[in-house]
């Protein structure tokens, strides 16, 4: 029985049809209408713009008074001692300075000479975020001995909130309206510039 002999330089290899150069033809009405849907959402795909990216928000900046606050409430909790500079313990006065250093405005690190700084609030009505407030010391109000940073204003009963390097707390937000700050107070200035 005699073989057949096929060199492979003789076999043909077919190229390969890729499905979609194959085409088909609707036999129906119902198909062709299928067929003319399907084109119409491809070719609307193709059509709509490529999604765009969010538009970032834009960051409003804070006030300066508030980005004031912002800070010195950074060191809530550190502890007080007469005379430290900070950060990790403060007296009253370098507390105050140290806030306002860090927004380029020089304070004298004492409590006394700081009441002579920055711009006199007339009165306590006028109080705003920002401003300095002094208060009596403990054997005599009427002499300065302490201060803080008001913190907000409450315009319905007047009092406000202040941040300070307390003896008892440390770095701590208190009310005018307590007692012992109530009968201490002795008068505020304004050291951030008014706008």
């Amino acid at each position: 029985m005699a073989l057949s002999v096929f060199s492979c330089a003789s076999v043909r290899r077919a190229t390969p049809i890729a499905a979609e150069d194959i085409k088909t033809y609707p036999t129906s009405k119902a198909e062709e209408k299928k067929v003319e849907k399907k084109v119409n959402e491809a070719s609307a795909d193709i059509q709509k713009p490529a999604p765009q990216e969010p538009k970032a928000r834009k960051e409003v900046a804070k006030p300066l008074s508030q980005q004031v606050i912002d800070y010195a409430r950074t060191y809530t909790g550190v502890p007080y001692k007469l005379g430290a500079a900070g950060p990790k313990q403060f007296d009253c006065s370098h507390f105050t300075t140290h806030v306002f250093k860090h927004f380029g405005y020089t304070l004298t690190p004492y409590t006394v000479t700081q009441f002579t700084e920055g711009r006199p609030v007339e009165s306590y009505g006028d109080l705003r975020q920002g401003d300095l407030v002094f208060f009596g010391k403990r054997g005599s109000v009427r002499n300065i001995g302490h201060v803080g940073i008001v913190v907000s204003v409450n315009e319905e009963n007047g009092s406000f909130n202040f941040i300070h390097a307390s003896v008892s707390k440390g770095v701590t937000e208190d009310n005018s309206n307590h007692p012992y700050y109530m009968m201490r107070y002795i008068g505020a200035r304004r050291v951030l510039p008014d706008k």
